[in-house]
């Protein structure tokens, strides 16, 4: 490896990319590593463990620790980009976590598979090596966190996991922003939203607020909301039907809890869709934020992190307007 060859930190997590038991991701970072020796060709590279879980596992702690650990690095002069490889189970979350959280324009590549190690056809080390290519890559530089299986580049903003196959992830209505091809990353589109260096959103404190999702469905009742909103939860994203609907019962209830100090933001269940404010609800009367196009699990964590900020839902309304 020539001395001038970009050094890359690979930050692992466990997930099905590690995962050689059924229930257990035993490999390590480093022998992920050594199990593709292209690498070595691509980049200086050196590996650290964060965690060793699956990522249904995946705690605030964790995604604290791995935000410290990238800041950290990425201020270095001589780390170019960062790898995190992660179980696709909340893979999107955590990369859209350190979208609003990263402090630096370097590349941060989260990365999974979708098959275990043993499996026939298993694509941890296609996408492991996309993902190096990526973080090398001085077109990445500015465009956020980046989330890359089955060779193609998505937005941590845009991306969610939608089936079990190779190309589970997809950003519905938006598409990726490119594609790896022959291990070179080609670019189509950037991200507009504000993201990593730029965000407003950037850790100021060592925990997060208690942020829960509720889920609507045909006869949905208020008890879990009303519940939610006495057991110290400091916000709660509603995945309603539609357009971030919810039935007039809840919205009563949804009301009463916002009067009482509780922010409730209306997000949808449907797997894209721009929630629109004063349509379906009174918003701003009831003083109700709107998700954007957002999914509920996503607007769970801007919200967790807007509330460190501020509790005012008009100024948590700029963050979901803008980020």
């Amino acid at each position: 490896m020539e001395s001038n060859a970009p050094k890359i930190l690979i930050l692992t997590t466990g997930g099905s990319i590690a995962q050689t038991w059924p229930m257990d991701p035993t490999l390590s970072g480093e022998d992920l590593v050594q199990a593709i020796p292209e690498l070595r060709d691509m980049a200086s590279i050196s590996v650290e463990q964060v965690a060793q879980v699956l990522s249904s596992d995946i705690s605030v702690e964790d995604w604290l620790k791995l935000a410290c650990r990238i800041n950290s690095a990425l201020s270095e002069d001589d780390i170019q980009g960062v790898v995190v490889t992660h179980g696709t189970d909340t893979l999107e979350e955590t990369a859209y976590f350190l979208n609003l959280v990263v402090e630096s324009e370097k590349p941060v590549v989260v990365v999974g598979a979708m098959r275990r190690p043993y499996s026939l056809g298993a694509d941890g080390s296609a996408n492991l090596s996309n993902a190096v290519a990526i973080a090398c890559n001085p077109n990445a530089r500015g465009k956020g966190v980046l989330v890359t299986l089955n060779s193609e580049i998505h937005s941590a903003r845009d991306v969610t996991k939608t089936t079990s196959n190779l190309d589970a992830f997809k950003a519905p209505g938006l598409g990726p922003l490119g594609y790896v091809k022959f291990a070179n990353p080609l670019f189509f589109r950037m991200p507009t939203r504000i993201h990593t260096w730029a965000s407003k959103l950037h850790l100021s404190s060592s925990s997060l607020p208690r942020v829960a999702v509720l889920y609507s469905y045909a006869g949905v009742t208020p008890d879990l909301l009303e519940a939610a909103a006495v057991s110290g939860y400091e916000g709660v994203v509603w995945a309603g039907t539609g357009n971030g609907n919810l039935p007039k019962p809840l919205r009563a209830a949804a009301g009463e809890a916002v009067r009482r100090g509780l922010v409730f933001v209306r997000a949808s269940r449907v797997n894209f869709v721009v929630v629109e404010r004063n349509d379906e609800a009174d918003d701003d009367t009831l003083g109700f934020v709107t998700a954007d196009s957002l999914n509920p699990q996503k607007a769970r964590i801007l919200l967790m992190l807007a509330l460190t900020k501020t509790t005012d839902p008009a100024k948590i309304q700029e963050f979901f307007d803008t980020h």
